[in-house]
């Protein structure tokens, strides 16, 4: 087996963004309950893309899209608090990026 989802661009560019979080913590010095979360948060996207590439049915994969995604999205609101509103503009451009590309694969496996 050669786990094909670590060569695909959207679980690359969440491994990315899990570190760019991880960093941006670690320079923000943020609170252990901030930190702790956007950690989970972050790393459940890629997680979620791996266990959803593993999927055989659609339904299951794009439920696993859907929590990746969600995963996203509760990245945004995290940092949103933790800048005051000021997330840094690569940043917030990856996680829309992210976002993007897990919406496409939850349409692909709708249906």
């Amino acid at each position: 087996m050669t786990f094909e989802f670590r060569n695909t661009d959207v679980y690359i560019l969440s491994k990315n963004f899990y570190r760019d979080i991880k960093q941006r913590l670690t320079e923000k010095n943020a609170d252990r309950f901030i930190t702790d979360q956007l950690k989970r948060a972050s790393l459940s996207i890629s997680l979620n893309i791996a266990e959803g590439y593993g999927r055989f049915h659609k339904a299951d994969k794009r439920n696993f899209y859907v929590t990746a995604r969600a995963s996203v999205y509760e990245c945004v609101a995290g940092l949103d608090i933790l800048y005051g509103g000021d997330i840094p503009a690569d940043t917030l451009a990856t996680a829309d990026h992210l976002a993007k590309m897990l919406s496409g694969l939850i349409k692909v496996f709708s249906s």
